[in-house]
């Protein structure tokens, strides 16, 4: 340095500097060190600077007045600095020498200012809109400037006054760069306009984060807008910001896929390599058959699948194949973004061990008498400054680690949702939806949840490692003995990581189970109350909840020992290293700089050690989900080649030669042999009994099963009209263009043509009105009508329609025949394949394809068949005389609609075992709320009411005045709170724990938290004896109380754990949990008409979680950081009372914080959840209707639209992360400034205080940052979680309906003897303020009879069966049964000597004993007798566990016919004196209809029986046939009488074909 400043500046002068109360630094220190800072730091950064600008190029800025005052005052500055320079050599021609850093440094800081110039110009033309880099070389130009400026006033002070400065024109120099220096740094505070052509200028609602400034970006302050927002009025939709282009799926998942996709190729090179070194050898003899045969096709199956089997366990021999590695996927698309946010954490955790050095150098300061005072403010202010960067830095780290968390969910989503439009059957099977939906919700928020903690796997042991290495040198060796402490206290974390981890896996399941449970009854629950049966299942859910309820007590305890272990752990170790520190060496003291100092490095090491085994158990999560999703995505997909799409000019549309198909490889082939040619142009009947493949082959011609062998072509578009409808949750219109433009002409000859135009004019909003998930508010009938009208409006070549009439009624079906399917329909020209059970159409047709066991027996003309006289001609002569396709009107009655979502959506699984279980509709999904649009009478009945009417030819006359817009919605929107959580729902929850426990709960926390003040007291304390030399005698009692206190600290907290959570807090979850699920099984039917069971199982699942974990986690964090807090303010207020003076205002600002940030928060969490659920619940759709969406080449739509909603999901979840660093920033600020309280009263007070106590309420406020932190979380938490216990309770209070038992009316065991049924005046509602169904019935039936109901859709004949049940109560007159008022004795006594076959088979998920017998009250003789009479003993015997054969949930793995003859056998056990068939035969052929007509009449000959008759020849040989016309008796005798009358039933059987 001697050589650039020369011997008479010298560069360091002690007593110039530190020991003086006036510090001054010396020139030669000014002229090198504080000059050439700044410009080393920018030197250094604009390399990477400029190389980040070119690559991020955003469009160039135009020049602004503010940019052109930048480049004008560097360039000034330029000129300022070598003026200097010119000046020295002006100095040096006119005799005077200079040391040479007088050339030196204005040379050095001209060049830099330059450098700053072109950098503001480059800026510019690369879009930067703020410079972070200039801003921080202005800074810390003006840091350094600083002391000159003074040195300077104080030189010019000192000179004698009258005489003339020194150096007067560096002097005037200098004051210009200093003011240039400060004009730049204000300048650059502000924001440049957003660059040309940037999509800023284009979003109506751009987030401001994208066009904020530095020190915005750095403070979030570009977020304080919404927060203000927020807390004003409850933020909407509308009020978020667009998502940042970044963060999209349009970027990310496309990105994301690349990468995968070259994983993908990659493991597929490996393993052709590994398959060309494989050998193939024969299988060994015992694996012949590997997989479960399926029904009777087993054996057949076993010879079949030779081949295939044996590469089948050849593959398993070898090596399994490398699957493609998602892990790197997913780093190479987000590693680089992160590596940014762990660069930031690393520059934190060195930052953060600076504080315990000044801490040292604090209390060092204190202890010295004499030092001069601006020592400690200089420290008290150093402190402020690296807390401040730290908070800066650390929430940067969050801010990156949280974007790529939330980047990750957008990929995998995406690719999930893309994946599962493409996988086979076979993978289908092996995920179900709700597997799949828990990849999306579950897995993909683990990874989310890991990103926060990545980091902490290498910064843990680094923090650990810089905090041992401190502590060596604080206390030396004895250090060891703490670090042992650790050491043991990992293992014993680790333990209870890997046990808890166990425990929440069966937690889980457990928790499935009864959500899968719980779905089932919700979708059966009409089941349910009509044969009594809510108690059994009742119990099976308390049941699963028991168990779960054990688990999670055994976690409680767990958690209760590792809390101790944790709090603990911190103080164990310092006992033990200050314990060995006094023992070891007579001469080691405790004083307060070693006791403190070791404090606050123990403190630090606190949260590296709590969080290893988190992040581990954590790691250990994310590895299982991401297996789970790589095998997903690895799953094989649909040959799209399967099926030729071309257009070769061959006459024929459809061509099949040898095909052999099966839904999955292991399965024996479901079709065999299948050979056709459809010529184009022709209409072609598939015709055969039931599960002889008809959908199956439909399924095969979309490519939908795997092909064995043989060729398929389809020539041209595909239309495909599923066999139960596919309804998407969106307008009617919507669902019918189904994607394509809107052609006002074409579209109502479509309605017409599909018989809508007449249901247009009921619903109440026409074609706009929002159809429910599923379909659910049309009746099954027009949902098929819908999916008809779907294909004719796509206009395509050839049309798949897989038996689209079974769901109308007979004058439907013949008008949608005649004009659309049919010789003279719509569609003639077009290419149709026609599924049918319909006789009467068949003369009509081109060709007739019969299908026996999946193989096409014959194959002709209607004629040629006859003539042929085969199995066909057979069954045209058993039914031909019965020409039916009566109305099978599904459309009864709206509740049958709401209640069973008719099996929904399933590919009517008619291939008994071997079909894929493609339905699982309604799993775990919250249901989008359909809130029907539309202003009035918008009931069901009203409108099927109407319906009938428009039917029955007359005009709607009698509409009901208009009501008030949306009294009538049929469903509600789900309420969700706005504002503060009401003070009650507290005092729920307290009253649910126990008020009494919740005070002493409350009460014990503070004695833990007196119990660790006083530990820390004493610690003070015991460092006053370094000073005054009392050490040896007095050690061991200081160290026993300071035992002592610890260990209580630990005793405490583990009681109020136990106390708490185990006991507490886990009955207040099983008291509400069981309140709720009583009172939704006892809720009338209507409850579940109004209310989508999504929404129910939202509360069984969700909230019901929130109870059970996380409320308690939340309550024992904020208690203990509100203790805490509390504490740290007592003692610096008791230390130093000015403290209090300058914290008021603190608190004020914090609580002020703390409002606007708990009320954006709040409704920004809300808004989360409610704009999640549309994600899952389009994915549910997506896969139910996965066929019909490849069918119509729909796939990218559905990407899109899926898209958007995760889109709009993420655009609510950004603003909450931006939130939480928002206030983090915000919060520790506060905290920082407690610190900067702290530290100066201490040194203000250093005369009263001794070290001791100035350590303590300094390391106290050092942590304060922390809690403040957490509890403003916390509160925030406990808020949004606490609205479960309040929903919870909203269903706990619902309307119940009569009571299941009256004790004193119980009727006797035997009744009803004789059966005889009387309706006396009898009148029924569906609900308030809705017209009569039922008017004044009266009739009696004697025991014995058979009647049957007949009436147009809507005429009252189900509400007639509901009523015998009381599912309606009257609303006028009663029914009496054998002398008994129904209406006087309990519903199950009622309900359990009634016998229905009821219109949709539901079946539960369970053995089929369960099914049949839920209570184990039947032998299994009467079971076997049953299912004998029910035409199923053949089918059940076939399988392969009998009785104890598996239902899939809602009996997918049988056909509708088969579900169907469960029911039938249902009925035939509970064999009581009153039988209802509730059109039971509508979707069975007419074969089995004659078995269970002829079993009905045999098995319940002395039973009084009433059925509602589709088929009119099923009641021609009844006893009597009650004609309903709206809701009044029209004609009610013998049948022979009624058509002799020539009346209504007269003119229906004509229709029926069955009188000439």
């Amino acid at each position: 340095m001697e050589d650039l400043c020369g011997p008479e500046l010298p560069f360091w002068v002690a007593n110039q500097t530190i020991h003086t109360d006036r510090p001054d630094l010396p020139a030669c220190f000014q002229l090198t060190v504080l000059s050439w800072l700044p410009c080393i730091y920018l030197w250094a950064v604009t390399p990477l600077y400029i190389f980040y600008l070119k690559r991020n190029n955003k469009g160039y800025i135009m020049m602004s007045v503010l940019n052109r005052f930048k480049t004008a005052f560097g360039f000034v500055l330029w000129l300022v600095c070598w003026s200097d320079l010119f000046y020295s050599f002006h100095e040096l021609r006119n005799g005077l020498t200079r040391p040479p850093i007088y050339f030196v440094t204005p040379l050095v800081v001209g060049m830099t200012m330059l450098l700053v110039t072109f950098l503001i110009q480059f800026e510019r033309l690369r879009g930067m809109q703020s410079s972070g880099v200039l801003f921080i070389f202005w800074f810390l130009s003006l840091l350094c400037a600083i002391v000159p400026f003074r040195s300077k006033i104080l030189q010019a002070s000192s000179t004698e006054p009258g005489s003339e400065p020194p150096d007067k024109l560096r002097f005037t120099t200098f004051y210009l760069y200093f003011s240039l220096v400060l004009l730049e740094l204000i300048l650059s505070c502000f924001n440049e306009k957003p660059p040309l052509f940037s999509t800023v200028v284009t979003d109506p609602n751009p987030c401001p984060e994208s066009t904020a400034g530095f020190l915005s970006t750095i403070t979030f302050w570009w977020f304080t807008r919404m927060a203000v927002k927020g807390y004003k009025t409850p933020l909407e939709a509308k009020d978020l910001w667009s998502l940042n282009l970044q963060d999209s799926s349009q970027t990310v998942v496309p990105r994301f896929l690349e990468e995968w996709e070259k994983e993908q190729a990659k493991a597929q090179i490996e393993q052709q390599t590994v398959s060309a070194h494989a050998v193939f050898s024969k299988a060994p003899p015992g694996g012949a058959t590997n997989h479960v045969a399926a029904g009777a096709a087993g054996a057949v199956g076993a010879v079949e699948n030779g081949p295939e089997e044996t590469e089948v366990l050849l593959s398993e021999g070898r090596a399994a194949p490398r699957q493609p590695s998602f892990l790197w996927a997913l780093i190479r698309a987000f590693g680089p973004f992160f590596l940014i946010g762990s660069a930031y954490k690393l520059l934190q955790d060195l930052i953060s061990f600076v504080s315990p050095q000044l801490l040292r150098l604090l209390i060092s300061f204190t202890k010295q008498k004499g030092a001069p005072d601006w020592w400690g403010y200089a420290l008290a202010f150093l402190m402020f400054f690296t807390a401040l960067l730290q908070t800066l830095i650390l929430h940067q780290h969050f801010q990156y680690c949280f974007v790529t968390g939330m980047r990750l969910r957008t990929a995998i989503i995406g690719a999930i949702y893309r994946k599962s439009l493409v996988i086979t059957n076979a993978a289908k099977r092996k995920s179900t939806v709700g597997e799949i939906v828990n990849l999306m919700s579950v897995d993909a928020q683990r990874f989310m949840d890991l990103t926060t903690f990545l980091n902490m796997l290498w910064s843990a042991p680094l923090q650990i490692i810089l905090a041992l290495y401190f502590l060596w040198q604080n206390l030396g060796p004895s250090v060891l003995a703490g670090l042992a402490v650790m050491v043991l206290l990992i293992p014993l974390n680790a333990a209870i990581a890997v046990k808890t981890r166990a425990y929440q896996v069966q937690q889980m399941q457990h928790k499935d189970a009864r959500i899968k449970l719980m779905s089932e009854i919700l979708n059966g629950i009409k089941v349910l109350k009509l044969y009594a049966w809510e108690g059994s299942f009742q119990e099976k859910v308390l049941a699963i909840r028991q168990k779960e309820l054990d688990v999670l007590r055994r976690t409680a305890y767990l958690g209760a020992l590792s809390t101790m272990a944790w709090t603990s752990a911190p103080f164990l170790v310092a006992l033990t290293t200050f314990a060995v520190y006094v023992k070891v060496d007579e001469n080691n003291v405790l004083d307060a700089e070693k006791a403190f100092v070791s404090l606050s490095l123990f403190n630090i090491l606190r949260f590296p050690l709590n969080m290893l085994p988190q992040v581990i158990s954590s790691i250990i999560q994310a590895s299982v989900s991401l297996k789970r999703i790589q095998d997903f995505l690895s799953h094989s997909e649909l040959d799209p080649e399967a099926v030729q799409k071309n257009s070769a000019a061959s006459e024929h549309s459809v061509t099949v030669i040898n095909g052999k198909f099966t839904w999955t490889k292991q399965d024996p082939p479901a079709l065999h042999n299948i050979n056709m040619l459809v010529p184009q142009g022709s209409l072609v009947a598939v015709v055969g009994h039931v599960g002889c493949g008809k959908s199956s082959l439909i399924s095969a011609l979309l490519g939908e099963m795997e092909k064995i062998e043989g060729d398929v072509a389809v020539r041209g578009s595909v239309a495909y009209v599923p066999q139960q409808a596919w309804i998407q949750n969106a307008t009617l219109r919507d669902n019918i263009l189904f994607g394509k433009p809107f052609a006002e002409q074409k579209y109502h000859s479509v309605l017409e043509a599909c018989a809508l135009t007449p249901d247009l004019e009921v619903l109440p909003g026409g074609d706009m009105t929002e159809i429910g998930e599923k379909g659910i508010n049309l009746s099954g009938g027009q949902r098929q009508r819908v999916s008809l009208a779907r294909s004719l409006y796509s206009d395509a070549d050839v049309y798949l329609l897989d038996d689209p009439l079974s769901a109308v009624d007979a004058h439907v079906a013949k008008h949608i025949f005649d004009n659309l399917i049919g010789p003279e329909g719509a569609l003639k020209g077009k290419t149709r394949l026609l599924v049918t059970h319909g006789v009467s159409f068949l003369p009509q047709v081109d060709n007739i394809l019969v299908m026996v066991d999946g193989r096409v027996t014959e194959m002709g003309s209607y004629q040629e068949l006859l003539d042929q006289n085969g199995a066909f001609a057979e069954f045209l002569r058993n039914y031909a005389i019965e020409d039916v396709i009566e109305e099978e009107a599904i459309e009864d009655l709206i509740d049958d609609e709401e209640l069973f979502p008719d099996d929904a959506l399933s590919n009517h699984t008619d291939m008994a075992d071997n079909e894929p279980v493609v339905n699982e509709t309604k799993r775990h999904f919250i249901r989008q709320i359909s809130v029907i649009s539309g202003d009035s009478d918008n009931s069901k009945t009203r409108r099927r009411h109407l319906a009938s009417q428009r039917k029955s030819g007359e005009p709607p006359a009698e509409k009901k005045p208009r009501q008030a817009p949306g009294s009538e919605k049929l469903i509600h929107a789900e309420t969700s709170e706005t504002g503060r959580v009401k003070m009650k729902v507290f005092m729920d929850y307290a009253k649910a724990v126990g008020l009494v426990l919740s005070v002493i709960i409350c009460l014990l926390y503070g004695c833990q938290n007196a119990a660790a003040i006083g530990a820390n007291v004493w610690l003070s304390d015991w460092t006053k004896d370094a000073s005054a030399n009392q050490t040896r005698d007095e050690v061991n009692m200081r160290l026993g109380v300071y035992a002592s206190l610890g260990i209580a600290q630990g005793v405490f907290l583990m009681v109020n754990s136990l106390l708490g959570k185990a006991y507490c807090m886990l009955r207040a979850a099983q008291l509400t949990h069981e309140g709720m699920l009583q009172r939704v099984l006892r809720a009338p039917q209507g409850f579940f008409e109004r209310t989508p069971t999504g929404r129910i199982l939202n509360r069984f699942s969700k909230d019901v979680d929130t109870i059970d974990t996380a409320i308690p986690d939340n309550i024992d964090i904020w208690m203990r950081t509100f203790w805490f807090t509390l504490n740290v303010l007592l003692v610096c207020s008791v230390l130093t009372p000015m403290f209090m003076v300058g914290v008021a205002p603190l608190l004020l600002f914090y609580w002020w914080v703390q409002r606007f940030y708990v009320a954006t928060s709040r409704q920004l969490k809300r808004l989360e959840s409610v704009s999640r659920s549309p994600i899952y619940s389009h994915f549910s759709e997506t896969i139910t209707g996965a066929s019909v969406i490849r069918a119509y080449g729909k796939d990218s739509a559905f990407v899109r639209m899926s898209d958007t909603r995760v889109d709009d999901n993420q655009k609510s979840y950004y603003p909450g992360i931006v939130a939480n660093r928002w206030l983090g920033v915000r919060i520790e600020f506060i905290g920082n400034c407690i610190v900067l309280f702290a530290a100066l009263f201490a040194v203000i007070g250093k005369e009263k205080l001794n070290p001791g106590l100035v350590g303590l309420s300094v390391s106290y406020a050092l942590q304060v940052t922390m809690t403040l932190n957490w509890m403003v979380r916390m509160t925030s938490d406990l808020e949004s979680n606490i609205v479960a216990v309040e929903r919870v309770k909203e269903y706990s209070e619902t309307k119940t309906e009569a009571p299941w038992v009256v004790e004193d009316k119980r009727p006797p065991s035997d009744w009803p003897p004789q059966g005889n049924v009387e309706f006396r005046d009898y009148s029924v509602r569906y609900r308030e303020g809705l017209d009569l169904v039922l008017k004044n019935l009266t009739l009696s039936v004697q025991g014995g009879e058979k009647v049957g109901i007949v009436g147009r859709t809507g005429a009252g004949k189900s509400s007639m069966t509901l009523c015998l049940f009381r599912l309606l109560e009257a609303a006028g007159g009663e029914i009496t049964i054998d002398g008994v008022k129904i209406s006087e004795i309990g519903l199950h006594d009622l309900r359990s000597k009634l016998t229905i076959i009821p219109q949709e088979p539901v079946l539960f998920s369970g053995t089929l004993r369960m099914n049949l017998d839920p209570f184990d009250s039947y032998s299994d003789e009467d079971l076997w007798k049953a299912l004998e009479h029910s035409h199923l003993h053949k089918f059940v015997t076939n399988a392969p566990a009998k009785l104890e054969m598996e239902c899939a949930e809602g009996g997918e793995n049988l056909s509708v016919g088969q579900r169907q003859l469960v029911c039938l056998a249902r009925a035939l056990l509970r064999k009581t004196r009153i039988l209802i068939l509730d059109e039971a035969t509508a979707a069975i052929d007419l074969e089995t209809d004659d078995l269970i007509q002829s079993t009905i009449r045999t098995q319940f000959e002395d039973c009084t029986v009433f059925t509602i008759a589709h088929r009119l020849n099923t009641i021609m040989d009844y006893t009597r046939v009650l004609v309903l016309d709206k809701g009044e008796i029209s004609e009610f005798d013998t049948p022979s009488q009624l058509l002799s009358q020539k009346g209504v039933f007269y003119a229906m059987a004509k229709d029926a074909g069955l009188v000439q």
